[in-house]
């Protein structure tokens, strides 16, 4: 048996304690504690200027951004008015229930004078948004001193974004071209067809191109060729690295898989000016709403496969300015709501891309359109416009016009006979025309006269007034929905938009290296007038094609 040990002095109560154990677990503890208060505070210091970052930035999604310009040409608040009765009266909605997609996005108006008058043109209002500048009426991207200024559209496309426009006016019109080109006059649309391709200093800016306008990129030879020279631009554009879709159809525009589709491409689907959607055949040519639907799927498709930031869009709907032009208020009001169509293909894309904005602005108003007529002064005036009378118009005045001024039906009488007979009451559906109304119509020896004398038998019947073939210089809405939207309230010139497109794309620097690039290397000796728009094949061209 073992011998039990000696005892030994008493252990003392409670867990064993080695001095050098204890100070040492005192250090630790103080040095994790010191470890974890630093991260503590490095983190809320961290935290806090994220949250000051953010709340200050104009960017807090990081990303994409992409950029929609939408220029409802001509477009006035009663026009905006008359749209919206009409498209009440075309559903049966009653009572005030009635808006447009465009009720829903305003914000506040724009000043649209320009540098040399208090009613600008197309030319001097395009060229404030493209580059935030006032210049004269007439000029495509040049300031007062006709020196080229650099273009949100050519910064953008500078910077990495990718670009286009979609228009329902030829592509040479004066909008588009204030975006892509730099003359010293809006009439140089040979020279300004060669330019949107690429044809300048620098370079390729546009990647994509939709609308009208066919004949200013065919050489002189072509029977539908409006140019004064035998340059085939197509085939400059394909040198270019275009894809040129088949012209005057929109065969290949269908058959274009967004996914798939290859840039930069252009498909122009008229002549001249694309037909007024009153006149359309959907079987030949797209609506500006399905336009616009395929450009934002193309470019945002490309944008992500390729990398890019974002893109700069630019839509017009070009033809509310000539229907108004036109005095024609079936076809105003029917433009209009082309137009809210392509607003609402829009705003549901913003929806789906939160760092995105479009922005609506009508360059100018054009007719001075009224919503009430006193058709008598001799009495008392009538509280009442009337859109039934709109309804029953098939056709616009413009293709009516052009059909009477060159009648080839046969004798004078037979033009009466045909005008008191199909054209007043059938496609006008007036049945109470005058005998002075019909000689009016059946002896006008012009286009210009005919449109003025059918003008005359619709507007006063549906209490629709003008004051102008013109533009006037009342202000003009402004809408904006989505990124940065909110900047854009109030009452704002015209070039403020200009400067809020560069700024949201943040090209501000791309602006002054290529303004500082093209007045070193351009000048308007070389562009000035190389052929005009020569004759305009399927359009009155008396009033808009100079305005």
């Amino acid at each position: 048996m073992t011998d039990p040990q000696p005892a030994g002095p008493p252990l003392p109560a409670g867990p064993l304690r080695d001095p050098f154990v204890t100070r040492n677990s005192r250090r630790y503890k103080l040095i994790i504690t010191g470890i974890f208060a630093g991260a503590v505070i490095l983190l809320s210091t961290l935290t806090l200027a994220a949250v000051i970052s953010l709340w200050n930035s104009d960017d807090p999604f990081g990303g994409k951004r992409n950029v929609i310009l939408m220029v409802s040409d001509g477009l006035g608040p009663a026009g905006v008015t008359m749209a919206r009765n009409f498209l009440d009266y075309l559903e049966g909605i009653g009572g005030a229930k009635g808006m447009l997609e465009l009720d829903t996005l305003l914000v506040g108006a724009s000043r649209t004078r320009s540098a040399d008058s208090l009613i600008t043109d197309s030319a001097a209002g395009a060229t404030a948004f493209a580059c935030g500048i006032k210049t004269y009426n007439g000029a495509i991207a040049v300031d007062v001193d006709k020196k080229p200024c650099a273009t949100v559209l050519e910064a953008a496309k500078d910077a990495g974004y990718l670009t286009g426009m979609v228009v329902t006016s030829r592509i040479t019109h004066a909008t588009p071209a204030c975006f892509a080109a730099h003359v010293a006059s809006r009439a140089s649309e040979n020279a300004i067809a060669l330019q949107e391709i690429g044809q300048t200093p620098l370079g390729l800016t546009t990647d994509l191109l939709f609308g009208g306008g066919s004949c200013q990129f065919q050489p002189n030879a072509s029977a539908t060729s409006c140019r004064s020279d035998n340059i085939d631009a197509f085939s400059v554009a394909r040198g270019n690295g275009y894809a040129v879709l088949t012209p005057d159809i929109r065969d290949d525009f269908d058959n274009l898989e967004p996914s798939h589709a290859k840039l930069p491409l252009i498909n122009l689907f008229a002549p001249d000016h694309m037909d007024f959607e009153i006149d359309r055949n959907p079987k030949v040519q797209p609506s500006l709403a399905e336009m616009t639907q395929k450009a934002l799927d193309i470019l945002s498709h490309s944008s992500k496969k390729n990398d890019k930031p974002g893109f700069f869009l630019m839509v017009e709907g070009s033809r509310i300015d000539m229907a108004a032009h036109n005095n024609d208020p079936a076809t105003h009001a029917r433009e209009t709501l082309a137009y809210n169509e392509a607003i609402k293909a829009v705003k549901s894309f913003v929806d789906r891309n939160p760092q995105t904005v479009v922005i609506s602005v009508s360059d100018h108003e054009t007719g001075g359109l009224s919503i009430g007529r006193q058709n008598d002064p001799t009495k008392y005036p009538a509280y009442l416009w009337k859109p039934a009378v709109l309804a029953g118009v098939q056709r616009s005045l413009e293709v009516l016009a052009l059909e009477l001024a060159n009648w080839s039906g046969g004798s004078p009488s037979k033009k009466r006979d045909y005008v008191e007979k199909h054209v007043i009451p059938v496609i006008l559906n007036v049945t109470d025309a005058s005998e002075e109304e019909v000689d009016g119509v059946a002896t006008a020896k012009s286009p210009a006269l005919t449109l003025s004398k059918l003008s005359d038998i619709v507007s006063p019947r549906a209490h629709i007034g003008w004051t102008t073939h013109g533009h006037s210089a009342v202000d003009v809405n402004l809408y904006a929905y989505g990124y940065r939207s909110e900047k854009l309230r109030g009452n704002h010139e015209n070039t403020d938009i200009g400067q809020f497109l560069i700024e949201t794309l943040g090209v501000q620097t791309n602006i002054e290296k290529l303004g500082k690039k093209l007045r070193k290397e351009m000048t308007m000796d070389e562009v000035e007038i190389r052929g005009s728009v020569g004759k305009a094949r399927n359009q009155i061209s008396h009033y808009h094609d100079s305005t």
